[in-house]
């Protein structure tokens, strides 16, 4: 059940800034001009977005180190294994069972059972702030960039459950022009119920305000802020917004969710970015209902890349395109999000869990051989078999045709809009559907 008064809070600070952004929408990307530093910049920074990048140069399944790692067989150990015993006992029953039964007269001391206490819910201390179990409000995070006069904080939705429990950020808008995910966490936020929670969520839905303001899906100073974190006191504007944000929320966090949507005119199905080599974020990705995972470990300078070096399990979530209000695909995130909490025991509602989304742990971008108009032929979400053409480049000059073809089977789990492209341009990503490791 919604709460009304957190939602006027809300209304008062996103809304307002969000309407006074529709102005400078339409010049999103009309920053051309700078100086010859500023083209440097723009070279480094934004040689090719990271939802291509994060899958190309991510590591591999590491499937032969997971065996490996498995507990050594008792021949391997030196040990004789038990007669009768199988791999799934347990291998200390059998031993306490004996000695249960070779010394039944031994006094044991009789133990006075005493209730257990339940555990209570603590206020969660952040920001300059305490917020008590139960209770739900709004606080405020500046990374202190500017002059206090000119100092814009950015919104955070802090909801406190009545009940312990683990400790769930989300954070959307690390782009700025990438819209989905604030909606996506507004809507999870205002469903909680602080009385019936258990644990605590904290949702940042912009956090590259300066660039929502702007349409931008970059800092003022050009600079991509998921390259940075986790930061620096003393680096670049981005390494110093990167490191506020990580020191003063994420480190808060059990859990973090940062959602992405397709950049540079591409659009993605809903799916979680995730480190499966990680077992700890493997099984995070288990409570995500009706969500594809790509394989993806992630680069230094990402939110998720870093967050699990703290120790944080962390996944990215991407759902469609920017500077666009998609609502199937915020019902998607929004469905997960619940799944994920529900399994977590954060909440207990009457949930019906979907059909299980695969997991595609081998991915490629397929890339444009040739300048000129791109023409799809298939749909975001579709099978696809090996050669099978996926679109057209049209010269429009020339009028000839250049197909793209399917390198293997697979799905479309993202790809580019219609549009001018140039040679190399990554048009479509095909995810390969394997089994998991260990099922």
């Amino acid at each position: 059940m919604p709460y009304r008064w957190l939602t006027q809070l809300f209304r008062a600070g996103l809304i307002s800034t969000f309407c006074g952004s529709l102005v400078v929408l339409p010049a999103a990307h009309a920053e051309q001009s700078g100086t010859s530093d500023t083209q440097e910049v723009l070279v480094a920074e934004l040689a090719e977005d990271e939802s291509v990048e994060d899958v190309e140069h991510s590591e591999p399944l590491r499937s032969s180190e997971r065996k490996t790692s498995e507990p050594d067989s008792p021949e391997e150990q030196g040990v004789d294994e038990a007669p009768g015993q199988t791999d799934d006992a347990e291998p200390h029953e059998p031993v306490a069972e004996a000695q249960s039964e070779t010394a039944p007269e031994e006094a044991v001391p009789e133990q006075s059972e005493q209730p257990e206490q339940p555990e209570e819910a603590s206020s969660l201390e952040m920001l300059g702030a305490k917020v008590p179990p139960g209770t739900a409000t709004r606080l405020s995070w500046s990374p202190a960039i500017q002059g206090a006069g000119l100092s814009q904080p950015t919104p955070v939705l802090v909801v406190n459950g009545a009940k312990p429990g683990p400790r769930l950020c989300l954070t959307g808008a690390v782009h700025g022009d990438e819209l989905n995910g604030i909606e996506i966490i507004r809507r999870t936020m205002y469903d909680l119920e602080p009385d019936k929670l258990s644990g605590s969520v904290i949702g940042v839905p912009i956090v590259n305000l300066p660039g929502f303001q702007q349409g931008s899906r970059y800092l003022p100073d050009r600079r991509d802020l998921n390259r940075h974190f986790p930061g620096s006191t003393d680096g670049s504007l981005a390494d110093r917004i990167a490191y506020s944000l990580f020191e003063s929320v994420i480190r808060h966090c059990d859990m973090l969710v940062d959602i992405h949507t397709g950049s540079l005119k591409r659009t993605n199905l809903p799916q979680l970015r995730a480190d499966m080599n990680n077992p700890e974020v493997a099984e995070l990705t288990r409570g995500f209902d009706r969500m594809a995972v790509v394989h993806s470990t992630g680069s230094a300078g990402m939110l998720r890349y870093a967050a699990i070096e703290a120790g944080i399990r962390a996944v990215t979530m991407e759902a469609g395109e920017s500077l666009r209000i998609q609502e199937h695909q915020i019902k998607a995130g929004v469905n997960s999000l619940t799944s994920l909490m529900d399994k977590e025991g954060m909440i207990s509602r009457m949930f019906v869990w979907g059909d299980p989304e695969p997991v595609y742990y081998d991915s490629e971008w397929v890339r444009a051989e040739h300048g000129g108009i791109l023409f799809s032929e298939i749909k975001l979400g579709a099978k696809v078999g090996e050669g099978e053409i996926l679109g057209y480049v049209s010269d429009p000059i020339t009028n000839e045709q250049h197909p793209i073809r399917a390198r293997s089977n697979g799905r479309i789990i993202g790809m580019a809009v219609d549009q001018v492209v140039m040679a190399g341009f990554a048009a479509y990503h095909v995810g390969t559907e394997a089994e998991v490791p260990g099922e």
